[in-house]
C-alpha cells in the first residue's frame, strides 16, 4: 500500500484558523479563481483578462502576492511613498511662522509669506503652508477660538408690515401688487428715484419719478397707484427699504391694504417688478429726449404708462396688453376709462 503525503503548507495552515479577509480581499480572491478557471479552459492570459475586464498586470500582481503571502497578501496596501520628503526649513523659520500666525490667526500662507520676506527669510508660499500644517499636526500652534458673529443688522419691528403668509392666495388682479424703487442717473450730478408698481396677475403698471425715495414720496406714490390701478388693491409687497416705513405703513393701514415685507437680500421674490424696471429703462429712459427733471419726466412717464398698459403686447399675457387681458379674463374689472 502506497501512502501519499499532503503538501507541507497544508499542515501549517491547519494549525491556524482561516484568516478574516476584508470584502476587497475576498473579491480579489474570487477574481483570481475565475482567472485560473478560464486558463484551465484553454484561454490565453490576454483573453481571460479581457473576459474579466481586469488588466493582466493586476491579475499577475495579485497572483504573486497570493503565492508569497497567502490570502492576506490580497489586502489593501499602504500607498505611502517609500522615500518621504524631508523638511528643508530651519528652526528659526518655523518659530517665525508660528509667531506670526499666532499674532494674526486669520491670515493664511499668502499673507504670512510677505511678512516673512520682510524679516529676511527666503521662503515660498507653499513651504509656509507646509509649516502651518506641520505645526497643527504637532498641536503646538495656539490659535484663538472662532466665534460666529452675525453681520446682519437687527431689523426694527414693523407696526403693520409682515412677511407674506403662505396661505395668501393670488388669483385676481389686485390681490398682490409689487412695488420697488430704482436709481436713475442719466447725467453727471443728476439722480432720480423711479417708482414702479406692478400687479402680478394683469401686469398693469403704475410708474412715477421723484427726486428722493423717502416715506413721504412713497406715500404720495401709494395714493397715485391706488387711483390709477383699474381695480381695488388688496395687498402690496415691498422690500425692507426705509421709504416703505413710517408714513407709508400708516397710509396702507388707513386704506386697509395689507403690507408684505420681503426677507433681507431676496429681490428675486419681487421678480416681476424687478423685470419691469428693465423694460422701463430700455423702452423709455434710453430713448427719452426731454429734460431730466421731475417736472418734465412725470408727464412723459404718464404717457408711457398708458402705452405700456394699453398698446404694448406682453409675452407673459400671450401677447395681450394688460387692458386686453382684463377685458377678456376679468370683465368685471376691465378699465373702461382706458378704452
Amino acid at each position: 500500500m502506497r501512502v501519499f503525503g499532503l503538501p507541507r503548507v497544508f499542515y501549517r495552515m491547519a494549525r491556524h484558523s482561516p484568516p478574516e479577509l476584508s470584502p476587497e480581499a475576498k473579491e480579489r480572491l474570487r477574481w483570481l479563481s475565475a482567472w485560473e478557471a478560464l486558463l484551465k479552459q484553454g484561454l490565453s492570459t490576454e483573453e481571460a483578462s479581457r473576459v474579466l475586464e481586469i488588466a493582466r498586470a493586476t491579475l499577475y500582481r495579485w497572483q504573486s502576492r497570493f503565492k508569497t503571502q497567502g490570502p492576506r497578501g490580497l489586502e489593501d496596501r499602504s500607498r505611502r511613498p517609500k522615500n518621504k520628503r524631508k523638511p528643508t526649513w530651519s528652526f528659526e523659520l518655523v518659530q517665525a511662522t508660528q509667531k506670526l500666525r499666532e499674532a494674526y490667526p486669520r491670515w493664511g500662507k499668502d499673507k504670512l509669506v510677505v511678512l516673512l520676506h520682510r524679516q529676511g527669510f527666503r521662503v515660498s508660499t507653499s513651504m509656509v503652508g507646509r509649516i502651518l500644517t506641520y505645526l497643527k499636526a504637532r498641536g503646538v500652534l495656539k490659535e484663538p477660538p472662532r466665534y460666529r458673529i452675525k453681520g446682519s443688522r437687527r431689523l426694527k419691528p414693523r407696526p403693520y408690515g409682515v412677511r407674506k403668509p403662505k396661505d395668501h392666495q393670488v388669483r385676481k388682479p389686485g390681490d398682490l401688487v409689487e412695488v420697488d424703487t430704482l436709481d436713475i442717473r442719466p447725467l453727471p450730478g443728476v439722480s432720480l428715484k423711479h417708482f414702479t408698481a406692478q400687479d402680478i396677475v394683469s401686469h398693469w403698471d403704475v410708474i412715477e419719478v421723484h427726486s428722493r425715495a423717502t416715506a413721504a414720496t412713497a406715500t404720495h406714490f401709494l395714493h397715485k397707484l391706488v387711483s390709477r390701478m383699474p381695480f381695488p388693491v388688496k395687498a402690496i409687497q415691498v422690500d425692507g427699504g426705509s421709504e416703505f416705513m413710517a408714513e407709508f405703513e400708516v397710509a396702507c393701514s388707513q386704506r386697509d391694504i395689507r403690507l408684505f415685507i420681503l426677507p433681507p437680500h431676496s429681490p428675486k421674490l419681487n421678480g416681476q417688478v424687478e423685470r419691469a424696471h428693465r423694460t422701463h429703462i430700455e423702452e423709455f429712459y434710453e430713448v427719452y429726449e426731454g429734460e431730466w427733471s421731475q417736472g418734465s419726466l412725470n408727464p412723459a412717464l404718464l404717457l408711457w404708462e398708458r402705452d405700456y398698459n394699453t398698446i404694448r403686447p406682453h409675452q407673459a399675457l400671450n401677447n395681450l396688453t394688460p387692458w386686453e387681458y382684463l377685458k377678456q379674463c376679468h370683465q368685471e374689472l376691465a378699465p373702461l376709462s382706458h378704452m
